[in-house]
């Protein structure tokens, strides 16, 4: 167990010391994949706002249903129950002929042309139930029950949609839809220009390391203890690059929600941006380090594979 312990010392400390040693090759490989890094973190966050952003958008879109005068007690509730039961409802709230008007006057405060027809014609404003959708993109399914023989003769006038905010939500989904495909086509490019990077800089190392590794070969060295060096090296090209990727994607933010008093920028909420990153900082910093760990370590393992001819027992 001992012998086991010093032989991993020893494999890290070398690595260490390469990692040292060859601190120009180090930082252009770091610097590709800080690229990488910070891209995929870019990603992660712009699309978590923009999420929050379809979230908060949707909570405030409703569809208006208008019941006629004559609909009895027993009809609304029948299709109140109906309208609970469909799978992309979210919420549904029903208001009587009083607090329709209500809110029909709160929502046109200052409208005095409005106000007076309504005082002339008493109370024209019908029971309304108000659905609040699940999702968006299902909308359809809500819309085909409504115009249902046996539904619209219950209604008074047609449904109406939040027109404005479901195409606002149509166009953030489309963006975010190409956010997405553009951060993956990024990430897997600058991946791959990690990978071979990498791959060059083991070489190299490799190269200029080769009578030391022909003597530990000769000395019955292991395949492990030959390769952990250079694992260990690129390991420290990852960690190095996730942790300097969330610090500077963290700062960004967190100067961008309060020096330049930015609340969004396009779709983008800075705001919130900032404060989810604030708060999953250290998980953010330690999936960036594991990822760039893994990207390094893993880059130089296959490299070690194909350069010296490993057996992989």
């Amino acid at each position: 167990m001992r012998r086991h312990l010093r032989s991993l010392g020893r494999i890290f400390e070398t690595g260490v010391v390469n990692f040292i040693r060859n601190m120009g090759l180090a930082i252009a490989a770091m610097s590709v994949m800080f690229v990488t890094l910070t891209i995929v973190l870019l990603s992660f966050v712009a699309n978590v706002a923009f999420t929050n952003t379809i979230a908060q958008i949707t909570s405030q879109i409703g569809i208006s249903v208008f019941l006629k005068d004559s609909d009895t007690t027993a009809q609304t509730n029948t299709l109140l129950a109906e309208v609970k039961r469909l799978p992309n409802v979210k919420s549904v709230q029903y208001l009587n002929k009083t607090q329709a008007l209500a809110q029909y006057e709160q929502q046109n405060t200052g409208n005095t042309q409005l106000a007076n027809a309504v005082d002339v014609l008493s109370n024209p404003i019908p029971a309304t139930i108000i659905i609040n959708p699940i999702n968006l993109n299902q909308i359809k399914d809500i819309k085909n029950f409504l115009i249902e023989p046996s539904i619209s003769t219950l209604q008074s006038d047609p449904p109406t949609y939040s027109g404005e905010r479901e195409v606002a939500i149509n166009k953030i989904t489309h963006a975010t839809d190409i956010l997405r495909e553009v951060g993956i086509l990024s990430i897997i490019i600058f991946t791959m220009i990690s990978v071979l990077i990498i791959f060059n800089t083991i070489q190299m190392a490799i190269f200029n390391r080769r009578d030391e590794i022909t003597i530990m070969r000769l000395l019955g060295a292991s395949t492990a203890y030959i390769r952990g060096p250079f694992v260990v090296e690129s390991a420290l090209y990852g960690l190095f690059s996730g942790a300097l990727s969330t610090f500077i994607i963290f700062g960004a933010f967190k100067g961008a929600s309060s020096s330049l008093q930015a609340s969004s920028l396009g779709l983008l909420n800075i705001s919130y941006a900032a404060s989810y990153f604030d708060n999953h900082f250290l998980l953010c910093l330690a999936a960036m380090v594991m990822l760039g760990i893994l990207l390094g370590a893993g880059s130089s393992f296959i490299a070690t594979i194909r350069y010296l001819k490993f057996k992989t027992k």
